[in-house]
């Protein structure tokens, strides 16, 4: 079932930051609220980042993990795992366990949502909700 529903989804990917895919479901301006289906690579990090705004997240497939700054474990999310995160100073990283995970963040917030870092912590690229904006097609896929 999780095959076919990754078939027909048009995945999309940001430059710079790898191995992570992405498909904007729905973009609430008015509300400030977004609604992005993310997949993890398998045994894969994205970049350090940080989260400035309220996300709520559900996996619905795989293991969405969780990595400290420095790459030690922090969290695992199993599948069918509803977690609210509220916004942090924390730079951490985010990936997949043994297979792709696929998990669905409801983003909240206008202006700067996420800001990637560098290893020096230093910001290297920020997604508003401007980006998103440009990223939904308007499908819902």
């Amino acid at each position: 079932m999780i095959a076919e529903l990754e078939r027909n989804i048009r995945w999309k990917s940001i430059d710079g930051i790898d191995h992570l895919s992405f498909s904007v479901l729905d973009v609430d301006e008015t509300n400030s609220v977004i609604h992005v289906l993310f997949k993890f690579a398998a045994e894969r990090q994205i970049i350090l980042h940080r989260h400035l705004t309220l996300n709520k997240t559900m996996t619905i497939e795989g293991e969405h993990r969780l990595f400290h700054a420095d790459g030690r474990l922090k969290e695992v999310r199993p599948s069918g795992q509803f977690t609210i995160a509220p916004p942090s100073d924390d730079p951490h990283r985010e990936g997949a366990g043994d297979q792709d995970a696929l998990v669905l963040f409801v983003i909240y917030g206008d202006g700067a949502l996420y800001q990637a870092l560098d290893a020096e912590l230093t910001v290297v690229m920020e997604l508003s909700m401007s980006d998103f904006v440009r990223f939904y097609d308007g499908k819902g896929n």
